[in-house]
């Protein structure tokens, strides 16, 4: 006999419909899986045999054949156990003709234990996103119930194989395969530390304000224990809150890579992903042989904070090149080609030299010309030309460190912060421009006019620091988030000089204090 189950399956962050058809005919007894399907799902046959066996149902000695539909899609993930099971029962004739059909209108998604217990899966919210209709009612492990609410679908969540079997027979009527639905609790907001307590580093605050405000990307560089990780630590404080698409859009990412949880919600934080400077450059960008988003796509609508910049890999950092200009990471295998969304802002902190001496007034540099030189050449000029702000941080003094804390909280940049945003919003409606970081060509000939004068400034800054086109571009766009902070309806000569401030390395040429 032949049965066919609905399933799901991942392309990226979205999800398209796969037919599970399972077929049992008279043979030897065999058991195989096609339509490219990876190792994990192979693997289901050990386990979808155990469970329906200590599930109490006799396992069919025939010739099995499972076919993953459409055959041309790599298949991976472990949520196509339950629906194979489903597919043996129904098509050896366990099921009676009222539960085989009732079976053909659901959608079935969860990994089996041995025992036939339902457990999570990864990818459950962009799969029920990618399918979801109002004649359609999705099985799930209760495990990822909070992710079936999050996108709005009509879901139960039988805790075995056999509750889900006597639910289809009618013995179990609905209330035993759903959860009770409760209220949410108010998400409780991280304690994040304020930039009030900062002492010193005035020009540092300033530009991760205005990075803040726009989205653009921004490197430190100072003498060690002149601030910068701490600085970077309270940027996530001072950003504006997430939309309801980006919040979604993040929870899809997380979902898909299994870091949402069993108190699974949609994510309303935006993420700060800080990986350790000996990360791969498949685990910063993505890959594997099964595609993965990795720490660019994890910090989608966020921050990714590279600390110790410059001892990253060279390979490694050259790979952030395609996310920092187009905000999205296309990984393409023999097989397949997916894109992750990586839109995120930058922040790097690097010292000056390999020992972080060099230009301390106290004390003498260790390092060699030569090995000064290496260490500067593993961050590439294309790679620095993505960067919007510079920031030189000086030690503090001793007269600044001893005075009390002073300087706008958190809570009072953030407010400029999102009246910046608000305008941006204003000007980038019906576009997916979502910050001025984020513009193209044409909307920055639209929003970037130039004043009386401007065009000598920009001239000379070109002539004299050797900027790049992409580099003027990137004074505009943030001359532009300058301009919005200040609520200025036109860019002045003002905010250009300043940005001008902001592009030390364009002025040197590497990162010297």
């Amino acid at each position: 006999m032949l049965a066919n189950v609905r399933s799901c399956a991942l392309k990226g962050i979205d999800g398209f419909e796969v037919v599970t058809e399972v077929d049992i005919s008279a043979g030897m007894p065999t058991f195989s899986v096609v339509g490219l399907p990876d190792a994990e799902v192979k693997e289901s046959k050990d386990r979808v045999t155990a469970a329906i066996r200590n599930s109490g149902f006799d396992f069919p000695l025939k010739r099995i054949t499972v076919n993953l539909s459409p055959a041309e899609l790599r298949k991976s993930g472990t949520q196509f156990d339950l629906p194979i099971a489903a597919g043996i029962l129904a098509a050896s004739g366990a099921l009676s003709d009222a539960a085989a059909d009732k079976l053909k209108h659901l959608l079935l998604l969860g990994e089996l234990a041995l025992d036939g217990t339902l457990r999570p899966c990864a990818g459950v919210l962009p799969m029920l996103i990618s399918v979801k209709n109002g004649q359609t009612t999705a099985v799930i492990p209760p495990e990822n119930m909070l992710e079936g609410r999050a996108c709005g679908a009509r879901f139960i969540t039988p805790r075995t194989l056999r509750d889900l079997v006597n639910w289809l027979e009618n013995k179990l009527p609905d209330e035993a395969v759903q959860i009770p639905f409760l209220p949410q609790e108010p998400e409780e907001v991280p304690t994040l530390p304020d930039f009030a307590d900062v002492k010193g580093q005035a020009v540092a605050k300033r530009a991760l304000e205005i990075a803040a405000a726009g989205g653009h990307n921004v490197l430190m560089i100072g003498l060690p224990g002149t601030g910068k990780s701490m600085l970077a630590k309270r940027f996530p404080g001072i950003l504006p809150p997430l939309s309801e698409e980006e919040a979604l859009e993040i929870t899809k990412i997380y979902s898909v890579c299994n870091l949402i949880g069993k108190t699974a919600k949609r994510l309303t934080q935006r993420p700060f992903r800080d990986p350790h400077h000996t990360i791969s450059d498949v685990a910063l960008i993505g890959g594997g042989s099964t595609p993965k988003p990795g720490e660019v796509s994890l910090a989608h609508n966020g921050v990714l904070f590279l600390d110790e910049f410059a001892e990253f890999s060279r390979t490694t950092l050259e790979v952030l090149r395609q996310p920092l200009e187009n905000g999205q990471v296309t990984i393409s295998r023999a097989k397949e080609t997916v894109t992750y969304p990586a839109r995120f802002t930058l922040i790097a902190a690097m010292n000056p030299c390999p020992c972080g001496n060099l230009g301390n007034p106290h004390k003498a540099c260790t390092c060699s010309p030569v090995q000064i030189s290496r260490y500067k050449s593993k961050i590439s000029g294309p790679l620095l030309d993505r960067i919007d702000l510079t920031v030189n941080l000086n030690p503090v003094a001793y007269s600044d460190w001893n005075k009390p804390a002073e300087g706008d909280s958190s809570a009072q940049i953030r407010a400029r912060v999102i009246a910046a945003r608000q305008r941006q919003q204003a000007r980038f409606q019906g576009t997916p421009t979502t910050a001025n970081a984020f513009m193209t060509q044409k909307q920055i000939k639209q929003f970037c006019q130039l004043p009386a004068g401007a065009d000598a400034i920009l001239e000379a800054a070109m002539r004299k620091f050797g900027l790049s086109a992409r580099s003027l571009d990137k004074v505009l766009k943030t001359a532009r988030t300058i301009a919005d902070l200040e609520g200025k309806e036109n860019i002045e000569n003002a905010h250009l000089i300043e940005v001008l401030q902001y592009r030390p390395l364009d002025r040197k040429g590497v990162p010297d204090l």
